[in-house]
């Protein structure tokens, strides 16, 4: 059903055929990584963590990108709280390991961290543990109504 709803959220925009599927896993980033062909850092991973007001709200960064908890707090009034796996399919509509920014349910914020701006095209998931799709950051943004921010540090 999530890797229906997000073709179909993608098909209006000339993106759904874009959408890759794995014999492989691909939930985590080097899974992933792995599975697309491409290094990790390119792998927009999709963190799910509670709102300032409670519900969902979505950072799609770097796959070799961490929330630095300052920034988080200073972007969001609040401090950085990841949803539990349960939490996340209830809020997003998506498990685990297949969360994305797109076909979300009303109310779920999303924000791109600048960290994949550094690439020409990133990997976010497609709503399974086994997709991804290539986009440009101004893509992504396009896609998933995400707006920009700075939340993440970058290994040194």
């Amino acid at each position: 059903m999530s890797i229906e709803a997000v073709r179909q959220a993608l098909l209006p925009l000339g993106l759904a055929d874009r959408m890759q599927f794995f014999d492989v896993s691909s939930a985590t980033v080097p899974l992933a990584a792995l599975a697309v062909g491409v290094e990790e850092a390119r792998i927009a991973k999709t963190l799910s963590f509670r709102g300032p007001e409670g519900g969902a709200l979505l950072v799609v960064a770097a796959g070799d990108a961490r929330i630095d908890n300052p920034k988080f707090k200073a972007a969001f009034g609040c401090k950085a709280r990841m949803l539990t796996a349960e939490e996340a399919k209830q809020l997003t509509g998506h498990a685990v390991g297949g969360v994305c920014p797109f076909a979300l349910p009303e109310g779920v914020a999303v924000c791109l961290d600048e960290s994949l701006r550094r690439f020409d095209t990133v990997y976010p998931a497609c709503g399974s543990a086994n997709s991804a799709i290539r986009l440009t950051p101004d893509e992504l943004e396009k896609a998933s109504g995400g707006r920009w921010v700075d939340v993440c540090k970058l290994p040194e």
